[in-house]
């Protein structure tokens, strides 16, 4: 007989969800060989077991030699390899029974991918408010500052989802990028953006046909030369995105010719830094998120926050 799936969750570590997987494997296969096979890259399943970090639905944990049962639900938590502490904090802008929004700092991911967990946006809020149930309602690239908004209740998520599906999100944006004196201000920009397949997926590509791309871009003015990679004038730009697409700022500003001060993807994909080292933090991207404004959903009133923060080529 199938375990019964309880509508339970371990609590939180130290910030950290436990994760979920649902078995899969035929009765009576070992849970050890389910949890090999469908996740090979982890070496130490039998230790965890031993040691009763992998729970069942009921939250009991569950023998080495146990063998799966259909439509079982099993609950373990992450163990990656140690992460660099990013030197900088989140900020906390606005906390209600529905919503919390943050002030994010370069550097730091949203949520827990691939090695970094501990070291994200959503571990160290969960940490700092005990909340297990924040999730974000948007994304911001782990390079890019700026402001950011977290949804409290699992009801309330797809009234957020709503305006930002249908456009009701005013979103503005600074960046800090060369001045190029043959461009009239303020522009329009309409690209169509494509991801890529494969091992190209980091990098967002300009094609040809229908834009899915719309950014009204302003000057705020020149900078003047600056230190740092790259000759020539650089210039402080306003960045009002009409859609959301993924990279969509940083692909909109390379297509002309004004590519991010500080991004290591575009024009040129970078390597990124090995695992266990600390990046350079003297030289963040230079994109921030400064302004989110909507009506709210629940209350009906208009709501407006603004990052504190600044980018340091624009001081």
């Amino acid at each position: 007989m199938a375990r019964p799936e309880a509508r339970w969750a371990p609590p939180m570590r130290d910030g950290v969800s436990a994760s979920r997987v649902a078995v899969t494997a035929e009765p009576g296969t070992r849970v050890l060989d389910f949890l090999q096979a469908r996740m090979p890259r982890v070496d130490e399943w039998a230790e965890r077991l031993a040691q009763g970090e992998v729970l069942d639905a009921l939250g009991q944990p569950v023998p080495v030699d146990a063998a799966c049962a259909q439509g079982e639900v099993l609950w373990y938590w992450r163990r990656p390899p140690p992460e660099p502490r990013v030197p900088f904090e989140i900020e906390l802008l606005h906390q209600d029974a529905h919503l919390v929004v943050v002030d994010k700092p370069h550097f730091l991911s949203v949520t827990p991918v691939g090695r970094h967990l501990h070291e994200t946006v959503l571990v160290r809020l969960k940490r700092l408010l005990g909340i297990d149930t924040l999730v974000p309602v948007h994304r911001l690239d782990r390079e890019t500052a700026g402001v950011l908004l977290f949804s409290v209740q699992p009801a309330d998520r797809a009234a957020y989802h709503a305006l930002l599906r249908e456009r009701q999100v005013h979103k503005v944006y600074e960046a800090v990028a060369p001045w190029r004196p043959e461009l009239s201000w303020p522009l329009h920009c309409h690209h169509r953006l494509v991801d890529q397949p494969g091992e190209r997926f980091m990098q967002v590509q300009v094609e040809a046909g229908v834009p899915n791309a719309d950014t009204r871009i302003e000057l705020i003015k020149r900078l003047g030369d600056r230190p740092g990679p790259g000759p020539g004038e650089w210039a402080h730009y306003r960045l009002t995105p009409v859609t959301g697409r993924r990279h969509q700022l940083r692909v909109q500003l390379n297509a002309l010719g004004l590519p991010i001060a500080g991004d290591r993807i575009y024009p040129t994909l970078l390597p990124d830094v090995p695992p266990g080292t600390a990046p350079d933090y003297q030289q963040p991207l230079q994109l921030l998120a400064r302004e989110i404004a909507f009506i709210d959903p629940f209350s009906g009133r208009p709501r407006r926050f603004c990052s504190q923060r600044t980018l340091q080529w624009a001081r």
